[in-house]
């Protein structure tokens, strides 16, 4: 089958997709995988094809500002809306839709009659079991955690709306509303595959049919890649050091993050590697080591622990390494996935963002590397992952479509209208 995956954000949006898309790849099926510009040698490294989606999110700013992330993410939205249409090729036999790019991706399966799966890397279905991931809030029952999910699918229909709204017009589809659209997916069962572990997240036993957790996605490692030679001998040259890196957050604080992390590493007497990611962390001395960009796959393993912003897919490789963590969450579903990182045993309590000071990352990094028990539930939940096969199970998903008679819609729609 000809295969389009499509995601959209930041890497760590699109990373765990180029692992999946080579594994569909090994099986026999032709890959791309659509996502916005600057993804494109990451996607070419995994040996699929690339396509471009428009918009570039930035880090979040203003963290703390909800209304200007939302403000934020709608324009984002509505840029990635106008170009979406042109990544579907007239050949393209299945689509692959992140929970981004979903609400954008309906319209076109109902225009072209494509089928479609969801392959989503956050739980975005209203459940009693916790409260929406986006809000990081604490539980407030079973009925209020469904009432809120509910809401927060309302606020991301509203983001979504000017965006849907301009692609129908340009797929000559009469008019419907996200909300409408969204329902017609949930009736007819349209199916999602979940990419991360059940040992941080059980599937909900009220979620509907369709909805499944597959494992996790790990992003495309190449055999052949290594470390590099001064991060070697940096290893060799002491007890395991601690990473602390924040991802594609905090980009304009990474002066006085660099500070507060080398001074936290002093009062916990630990050696320390800062990842620059976005903040452009950096420090320099014996004890000290800044990188770039490395799979995590090849670097956790090595350390004593990790401190990072507890995006889902470093959350996920922090526990696969088998090694504590010290969430610091700083938005979106960071929250979410700090808070279950410490429910494992396998993270300190998370230490908000906007409350980080040296003292507290000291005081947690002694505690993760000196309490045994953090290591203890991190390797608990790692033998616990590494007998989940994410990619195998999609794959499985994906090959059941392919055995269906053709032209049966899997939209949710009904309806398998012709291509354009």
């Amino acid at each position: 089958m000809n295969i389009l995956i499509a995601a959209a954000g930041s890497r760590g949006d699109i990373a765990p997709y180029t692992g999946l898309g080579a594994a569909l790849r090994r099986a026999g099926h032709d890959v791309a995988l659509a996502a916005p510009e600057p993804f494109a040698d990451l996607v070419a490294r995994a040996g699929l094809d690339f396509r471009p989606l428009p918009g570039r999110p930035e880090a979040h700013g203003d963290v703390g500002d909800r209304r200007a992330l939302m403000r934020s993410a709608a324009a984002f939205v509505t840029e990635l809306g106008q170009g979406f249409a042109d990544a579907v090729t007239d050949d393209t036999d299945l689509l692959l839709l992140s929970a981004t790019t979903a609400p954008l991706g309906w319209h076109l399966t109902e225009a072209t009659g494509t089928a479609s799966l969801g392959v989503y890397l956050q739980p975005t279905a209203p459940t009693g079991d916790f409260p929406p991931v986006v809000t990081g809030a604490r539980s407030l029952g079973r009925l209020g955690n469904r009432a809120a999910g509910r809401f927060a699918l309302r606020m991301a229909d509203r983001v979504f709306a000017p965006a849907t709204a301009a692609l129908r017009r340009r797929l000559g589809l009469p008019p419907l509303t996200p909300s409408a659209a969204r329902r017609r997916q949930e009736a007819a069962n349209w199916p999602v595959l979940h990419g991360f572990s059940t040992a941080v997240v059980p599937r909900p036993s009220d979620w509907r049919d369709g909805l499944q957790v597959v494992g996790t996605w790990w992003p495309h490692v190449d055999e052949s890649e290594q470390l590099p030679a001064d991060l070697e001998d940096f290893l060799a040259a002491g007890p395991p050091p601690v990473v602390v890196g924040f991802g594609s957050m905090a980009g304009s604080e990474g002066e006085r993050l660099s500070e507060l992390a080398v001074a936290a590493l002093r009062r916990a007497g630990l050696r320390g590697i800062l990842q620059n990611g976005s903040a452009g962390l950096a420090a320099t001395g014996d004890d000290l080591l800044t990188v770039g960009d490395l799979p995590h796959a090849l670097l956790f393993p090595r350390v004593a622990a990790v401190v990072h912003h507890a995006g889902a897919g470093t959350s996920a490789a922090a526990l696969r390494a088998g090694v504590p963590a010290v969430p610091v969450p700083v938005a979106a579903d960071q929250p979410f996935w700090a808070g279950r990182l410490a429910a494992l045993g396998a993270a300190t309590a998370p230490i908000p963002f906007k409350e980080l000071t040296a003292q507290r990352l000291g005081d947690a990094l002694r505690d993760a590397v000196r309490d045994g028990t953090y290591a203890r539930a991190a390797a608990t939940a790692a033998r616990h992952m590494a007998g989940e096969d994410a990619a195998a199970r999609t794959l499985q998903a994906v090959e059941r479509l392919a055995q269906r008679p053709s032209g049966a819609s899997v939209t949710g729609n009904g309806a398998a209208s012709n291509r354009r």
